[in-house]
């Protein structure tokens, strides 16, 4: 099972069965504000749907298709975070992450962020990790921004938010180790003829 440090006060865990209880009543404080941005939020309406999607991302961390991990922050859970679609063929995945709004704004979710990209990168050896986000949601496209993912382009109308279509933006980042060596800038962009 997945888990990390990420500083002193922050930790990742794979949830768990036992993490069910209090994962229902983290999403039930904060369940307006996931509707606006998560479609699923107004899935997983009871303690019992909780666990059903647990055995879910069990089953998918079994596969070997990606993860959902906990984010505890001085001991308490207040997020989600997770690689999803792992494509083990092509070394890609998509990281998908919420955050508590009593937590927000602590750098908690960047730096958590920066602790999957590690685990991507380094355990997994993917080649690509991609965000993906609502253009309209600044807080989440903050992130990638912050870390370094370049903006790959939109996709028009591509989610159902209750009311409205939602366009996403999709974000991407490299491995850097994965990436060839560039050759380097001679200077001169004009070919020496030979014998000049």
């Amino acid at each position: 099972m997945f888990s990390a440090s990420v500083n002193q006060q922050t930790a990742l865990q794979a949830v768990e069965s036992q993490h069910g209880p209090e994962l229902f009543r983290l999403l039930e404080a904060n369940r307006e504000h996931l509707r606006r941005w998560l479609p699923w939020a107004d899935i997983l309406r009871s303690e019992k749907d909780v666990s059903h999607a647990i055995i879910a991302w069990q089953l998918q961390d079994a596969n070997q298709q990606g993860f959902h991990a906990g984010i505890w922050f001085n001991g308490k859970l207040c997020g989600m975070i997770g690689h999803l679609h792992l494509d083990k063929t092509n070394r890609w995945a998509s990281l998908s992450y919420w955050l508590d709004t009593a937590h927000q704004g602590r750098g908690i979710m960047t730096e958590s962020c920066r602790a999957m990209i590690a685990h991507g990168f380094e355990v997994w050896k993917l080649n690509r990790i991609t965000i993906e986000c609502a253009t309209e949601n600044t807080r989440s496209r903050a992130i990638p921004e912050r870390l370094g993912f370049e903006l790959e382009g939109i996709i028009r109308q591509v989610e159902w938010l209750g009311d409205h279509y939602a366009d996403h933006a999709v974000y991407g980042l490299l491995n850097p180790a994965t990436q060839p060596a560039r050759k380097p800038d001679t200077g001169s962009n004009h070919p020496v003829a030979a014998g000049s």
